[in-house]
């Protein structure tokens, strides 16, 4: 299905500047409906194969391109069904490795929406937390007519705008569902854990938390603690916190807990100063969806399928590997 809204559109431009939003459709248009190889696509269009390959790869990493593939009902693959019987999961959904560098955060994240729309009744209730996964299922969620849905956002906010930023995604998220969206209206990290409870007792955030309990489906990510953390390099962390998380024996966080790599959650005094729903809160949730991938993420999925965060894994054939050794 090609989308024209999600690419900006910039009449006129030429060379390597980005493609409006016409001519993104009309090139993936001719490669992906009608099968095109992307040299007949340059030469009718009068520009380079390297451009078209560009158009066509940020196409798809932006959501302008969603590809759906209908697997036959009641089919698993392999690593699924080990999956679902070694860490006795509700569901399972693993995507293949990408090629060429893409970031598969895009596939994990795609796989992610179009098992939250199956699943999220009319009327229902979805929490998130944040990260590039979130942002891709945003990204990827088919729109609903507004129908009493609501999205609950379970974590504070960060005050740059990025493609992980909670309170970006959250609103992506709404949009496509016609929902009404609650914020936690406070940082993530409160300056202390005296503050952190002062704001996590004060209103609107005391009734935002209090709906976790109740919601129909969390989406949850995880957040690792590799040198391949996007929470160093946006410095959601600094360094020297994140090696005071590792020295502790924190493998990552799930929901704003973090764990070890038994699934046990730590005290760390940057979990004092988080604002985030207590634990047992969230494993009450009915339906709780982990979408994260990659191999560096894999002490961190480990530890929250031991802690019981996820009933539904959606992730890749590399970390689906890992896991099952």
């Amino acid at each position: 299905m090609i989308r024209g809204s999600q690419v900006a559109a910039n009449e006129g431009e030429a060379g390597d500047g980005r493609a409006d939003a016409a001519l993104v459709a009309k090139i993936c248009w001719y490669y992906f409906r009608e099968g095109q190889t992307q040299d007949a696509i340059a030469q009718r269009l009068k520009m380079t194969r390297k451009r078209v390959n560009r158009i066509l790869g940020e196409a798809r990493e932006s959501g302008f391109v969603q590809i759906t593939i209908a697997d036959p009902a009641g089919q698993r693959t392999e690593f699924e069904e080990e999956l679902i019987r070694k860490f006795n999961l509700r569901h399972a959904i693993v995507v293949p490795v990408p090629l060429g560098g893409t970031d598969v955060r895009s596939f994990i994240g795609a796989a992610a929406a179009r098992y939250v729309a199956a699943c999220l009744p009319p009327s229902g209730s979805l929490g998130i937390t944040w990260g590039g996964t979130i942002n891709a299922a945003a990204q990827n969620l088919p729109h609903r007519s507004g129908d009493g849905t609501r999205v609950v956002l379970m974590s504070g906010g960060l005050a740059e705008s990025a493609p992980i930023n909670p309170y970006d995604n959250a609103t992506m998220i709404a949009r496509a569902l016609g929902a009404r969206c609650y914020y936690l209206t406070a940082p993530m990290f409160a300056e202390t854990a005296e503050l952190r409870d002062i704001l996590a007792a004060s209103e609107p955030v005391r009734s935002v938390l209090a709906m976790v309990p109740s919601l129909d489906v969390a989406l949850l990510s995880a957040i690792d603690l590799s040198e391949q953390s996007k929470a160093l390099e946006y410095e959601v962390i600094s360094r020297e916190t994140w090696a005071s998380l590792l020295e502790a024996g924190a493998v990552g966080d799930i929901c704003g807990h973090y764990l070890d790599s038994a699934g046990k959650p730590l005290r760390h005094p940057l979990v004092q100063r988080t604002i985030r729903p207590p634990i047992n809160h969230v494993l009450q949730i009915r339906h709780r969806i982990l979408a994260a991938g990659g191999e560096h993420k894999v002490p961190i999925i480990r530890a929250g399928l031991l802690a019981g965060f996820c009933q539904v894994l959606v992730t890749d054939e590399a970390a689906a590997s890992k896991l099952l050794d």
